[in-house]
C-alpha cells in the first residue's frame, strides 16, 4: 500500500524571503502557536483552525458581484454602506462586512469570492507538495539560502516540520527552524540532526513577565535553548524589542548574559525593533490590536540596546 502522506496546516509559503535566516530563503509558515504575544504581527498564525480573513480593498462591490451574500448559509455576510470607489471616480460601491457573531467560519463565502477579498487564513498541504514548492526556488538559494519553517510555532506540527526538514536536507537544501522554543525538549533532540540553524526567540527573561506578555512562562524556552546548544545545534537568537513591555535595559542585560552563556552555539543575536505592520491583519480578522499605544523605537533607543550585547562580545545585528 502507498505510504499515507503527512499533512501540515499552513497559512503561506513565501519565496525570496531575506529576513528569515541567512541568504535567500523560501519560508513555509505553519499555523498554530502556544504563545499569545501582545505584539504578535501574524495573528492569522495563532490558532490551528481556519478563520475568515477580509481584504475588502479587493471587493468589487455587490453591484457587480454579490456572490458571497448568496453563498453564506448563516446570512453573516452583509452589504455595508455605499462608498466612493477608489478606481472609478465618483462611482458608489457597496462592499460587504462580516457579522462575526453569526459567522461560524464555514468559509463558503471564500469559495464564492472571485476577487479573493474573502479568504481562509490557512490550508492543508502535504510534505511532498511543500517540498516541491521549495524546490522551485532552489536555484536562487546560493551557498547561504534554503528553507525556513516558521509559524506560528512549527514544532507544534512536529511530524510535518520534521519530515519537511529531513527531506529538504536530503535534497541538498539548508534548513532553518524559526521557533519560540516552547515545546517538549525531546523534539529538539530529533530536530538538531536535520536543522542547520534555529532562529530562536527570547521574549523576556523574567518568567512572570513572560507569562503576562506572551501567555507562557519562560522556563521551558530557556531550558530548550540550553538543550540545543549542548546538543550541537546552532542558534540565531532573535530579541523582539518592544518599548514599555520588554525593552528595559535590565531585561536586555539579562538576555545578553543568557546568550553569552550559550557559548559558540550562538552564531548571531538579532535585535528586532517593534513595528506596527501587523495591524491590518488584525483588521482583516475583525480583532482588536492588543497594544495600540506603542510607537516604533527610535534609532538611539535601539543603539543603546545593541551596545549591551556588544559589551559582552556577542555578534549582534539590528534586524
Amino acid at each position: 500500500m502507498p505510504e499515507k502522506p503527512i499533512i501540515g496546516h499552513i497559512y503561506d509559503i513565501q519565496g525570496y524571503s531575506v529576513h528569515d535566516g541567512p541568504g535567500i530563503r523560501t519560508t513555509v509558515y505553519t499555523k498554530g502557536c502556544p504563545l499569545r504575544c501582545l505584539w504578535c504581527h501574524s495573528p492569522e498564525s495563532q490558532t490551528f483552525k481556519d478563520e475568515l480573513s477580509c481584504m475588502l480593498m479587493r471587493c468589487v462591490g455587490t453591484e457587480k458581484c454579490g456572490l458571497c451574500l448568496k453563498a453564506c448559509p448563516r446570512n453573516a455576510v452583509l452589504p455595508s454602506k455605499p462608498e466612493k470607489s477608489l478606481l472609478d471616480e465618483g462611482e458608489l460601491i457597496t462592499k460587504v462586512h462580516i457579522d462575526r457573531e453569526k459567522c461560524d467560519n464555514c468559509l463558503a463565502c471564500t469559495k464564492a469570492c472571485p476577487a479573493q477579498a474573502l479568504m481562509s487564513s490557512g490550508y492543508d498541504i502535504s510534505v511532498e507538495d511543500a517540498l516541491q514548492r521549495v524546490l522551485q526556488d532552489k536555484a536562487f538559494f546560493g551557498e547561504d539560502g534554503g528553507i525556513t519553517i516558521s509559524g506560528g510555532e512549527p514544532m507544534a506540527q512536529f511530524e510535518f516540520t520534521y519530515e519537511l526538514a529531513r527531506k529538504s536536507k536530503l535534497a541538498g537544501i539548508s534548513v532553518c527552524i524559526d521557533t519560540t522554543g516552547c515545546c517538549e525538549g525531546t523534539l529538539f533532540d530529533q530536530m538538531i540532526p536535520v536543522t542547520d540553524l534555529f532562529l530562536y526567540d527570547l521574549k523576556h527573561m523574567d518568567s512572570q513577565k513572560s507569562r503576562r506578555l506572551t501567555g507562557v512562562g519562560n522556563e521551558k524556552i530557556l531550558d530548550n535553548a540550553r538543550r540545543i546548544a549542548a546538543g550541537g545545534g546552532k542558534l540565531q537568537i532573535r530579541v523582539p524589542t518592544i518599548p514599555k513591555l520588554n525593552a528595559d535595559m535590565e531585561n536586555m542585560r539579562r538576555t545578553a548574559e543568557f546568550c553569552k552563556e550559550l557559548g559558540d552555539a550562538v552564531t548571531l543575536v538579532q535585535i528586532l525593533p517593534y513595528h506596527r505592520m501587523g495591524i491590518p491583519k488584525y483588521e482583516r480578522l475583525d480583532r482588536k490590536y492588543p497594544v495600540p499605544n506603542i510607537d516604533a523605537p527610535s534609532d538611539n533607543f535601539m543603539e543603546e540596546r545593541l551596545a549591551v550585547f556588544r559589551e559582552l562580545g556577542l555578534p549582534v545585528q539590528l534586524h
